[in-house]
């Protein structure tokens, strides 16, 4: 258990205590004290290391499969004896340009807060430092942890958001610049890898919002009573998140579609360029061809200016093709 239990501390009248190393003696305690709560954090633990937490516990046997499979959708759960609740942060790799997601689980119960990690994303040490440096808002019990964590990974979609919009911007400059011509040849797939990041961060975000409007809106068990104004503060961001990517999801659509239409026109004005020039090339070969019939009766034949005047023939009609093609835009 130690490697999988990344902290584990008691928090009494919103400040950080030691506490029994046993974690049953050191949740009885917690209960016994009544204004304290346990808080233990796990990273990735098996089935048999999460055993010993939920039967101490007494978690859910459908919350616990839920986040040791670690394949969920945001959402919350309430239980018996413990509330249950699914974030997905993101994390947004700038060499790679990928979009990636963890998970975070929380149970929150009486006097006690279990949070399970999976994956890289979002560590929650920061999250607990800044909650140990603000004891008012510890005060109001397990509660505070869910708001700390849930506020902590909506603010951090929108700066992945912030982070692949300056992306798209880049993209879209490419894609519009004159010399470009629309773009390299894996400007279409590079748009549609970065559609499937805008998706996976869609499907992280989008639908977190109905968690935290419950949260912010009504009386949920295990949750403080006068924490819905911190819930409705996260909600606002999520909506503001949710619309940005919404945004960048329509703008890259866009830029696809005039990323296409600039190719059909490019091929339009190379096939042009090419039926012009097999145009100009035909009007010799034709004159070539005929001359070079083995017709005995030609009248020009058997005269001296009759080779320098069908070359001059030639010459002159392809130079006529030329300036009408030039003048209609072909060339």
């Amino acid at each position: 258990m130690p490697a999988v239990i990344v902290d584990c501390a008691i928090y009494r009248d919103g400040r950080r205590t030691d506490g029994p190393a046993d974690l049953s003696d050191a949740l009885a305690q917690a209960r016994a004290d009544g204004d304290a709560f346990l808080w233990i954090g796990l990273h990735e633990p098996t089935e048999k290391e999460f055993d010993l937490v939920s039967s101490e516990f007494g978690l859910h046997p459908l919350a616990v499969e839920d986040a040791l499979s670690a394949h969920q959708r945001p959402k919350l759960e309430v239980y018996d004896d413990s509330l249950f609740a699914v974030i997905k942060p993101v994390v947004y790799d700038h060499r790679e340009d990928t979009v990636t997601t963890g998970e975070l689980m929380a149970f929150i119960g009486d006097s006690f807060v279990v949070t399970v990690r999976h994956g890289e994303g979002s560590p929650l040490a920061a999250v607990r430092r800044r909650l140990e440096a603000e004891p008012e808002v510890l005060k109001h019990g397990p509660t505070a942890v869910l708001y700390a964590v849930s506020d902590a990974v909506v603010d951090h979609y929108i700066e992945v958001a912030g982070e692949l919009q300056v992306d798209l911007e880049e993209l879209e400059t490419k894609v519009f610049a004159p010399a470009g011509g629309g773009g390299d040849k894996n400007t279409a797939s590079r748009i549609y890898t970065f559609k499937r990041q805008i998706l996976e961060f869609r499907r992280a975000a989008g639908p977190l919002g109905a968690p935290m409007a419950r949260l912010a809106s009504a009386e949920v068990p295990f949750v403080h009573e006068h924490s819905q104004p911190f819930f409705r503060d996260v909600n606002d961001h999520l909506t503001r998140a949710n619309e940005y990517v919404e945004g960048l999801d329509r703008l890259l659509s866009d830029i696809l579609s005039a990323h296409l239409a600039q190719v059909g026109v490019r091929q339009n004005d190379d096939m042009r360029k090419i039926s012009a020039w097999a145009a100009m090339a035909a009007v010799p070969t034709m004159v070539a061809g005929i001359y070079g019939m083995n017709f005995e009766h030609m009248p020009e034949l058997r005269q001296v200016w009759a080779y320098p005047a069908v070359i001059v023939l030639m010459v002159s009609a392809v130079l006529v093709l030329y300036r009408l093609f030039k003048r209609r835009g072909w060339l």
